[in-house]
């Protein structure tokens, strides 16, 4: 099985035919890792990460770590963020770091359009030594970790109305840079774009209840479309859980919980729908996120 995943992994990277980015089963509860432009929407700064372990049972699995930071520039309708990920599949391993600067426009007294513009760099690496090729003779390709760094620009735009609704556009990798690990690469290996259209809305039931129904769409060519289609009961704005629905791959339960307004804690566990589940135990997912505020301060302080 590991060779297969190694052989796998190998053809993704030379052709770009499966999605570049990664993917979270709780997109909508890390928006700044699928949108710089709601980087500064609240009055508060955060601090959010993911630790995502796929496939657990199955050698060389995907396992993709990301930390985001966003928040407000007081008193400018501007926002900052900054993404830095790192995903591993057998023998290679993605990372990235990118920065964003968000402008906030006020529409009128509720709804706000945000436009925002990120760069950063991407290295790819292949651990050649972790590879089994089928002729030999082209071993020499592969002999150790070889690199390479690309840089990385991307866009995006969202509409909303705060703690009520949401609705945006981003378009990561705009600039399409050739990975060229290798003297001789195939000339197709590049990044590639990637279109997220994702939105959200806060049905507040009653005092203690609210739902909030959400949705992700990804396109890159020539990969297939995806989308996550996902939904959340909240408790008190304290307690959540719910569950998310990937098309053609997997369904995720989720819970979670936010401890004095500041800290919070979320779990996924995903069940894979398609022919890795005949090998795979399933998907692990961790949040965590810490809020930074005057009020929490002043808290603090006591």
């Amino acid at each position: 099985m590991k060779k297969y995943i190694s052989i796998f992994i190998l053809l993704f990277v030379e052709f770009s035919f499966a999605q570049q980015l990664p993917q979270f089963s709780q997109y909508m509860l890390n928006e700044m890792a699928v949108n710089p432009a709601m980087a500064g929407k609240d009055d508060f700064s955060e601090v959010r990460s993911i630790n995502r372990h796929q496939w657990v049972g199955i050698t060389d699995a995907p396992r993709t770590y990301m930390l985001t930071l966003q928040g407000p520039i007081k008193n400018k309708n501007m926002g900052l963020g900054m993404n830095l990920f790192t995903d591993v599949v057998g023998p290679t391993r993605r990372t990235g770091l990118n920065f964003s600067y968000a402008y906030h426009l006020k529409l009128n007294k509720e709804t706000n359009l945000s436009m925002a513009v990120t760069a950063g760099i991407l290295q790819w690496g292949i651990d050649g030594n972790k590879i089994s090729l089928h002729d030999e003779g082209d071993q020499q390709l592969y002999t150790n970790y070889q690199t390479t760094m690309v840089p990385d620009f991307g866009a995006g735009i969202y509409y909303y109305k705060k703690k009520v609704y949401y609705f945006g556009l981003s378009v990561p990798q705009l600039y399409n840079a050739p990975i060229k690990l290798y003297e001789g690469a195939y000339k197709n290996s590049r990044l590639v774009t990637q279109f997220n259209i994702s939105g959200g809305y806060m049905f507040k039931l009653n005092d203690d209840f609210s739902v909030e129904p959400s949705f992700l769409f990804k396109y890159e060519r020539p990969a297939p479309a995806k989308i996550d289609i996902g939904a959340r009961a909240i408790y008190k704005n304290q307690v959540w859980l719910g569950a998310t629905y990937r098309s053609r791959t997997a369904v995720s339960a989720m819970l979670g919980y936010m401890f004095d307004d500041y800290l919070s804690i979320g779990y996924a566990y995903d069940i894979s729908t398609g022919k890795i589940k005949k090998y795979a135990a399933g998907t692990h997912e961790i949040l965590l996120g810490i809020k930074f505020s005057k009020k929490q301060s002043s808290t603090w302080n006591k």
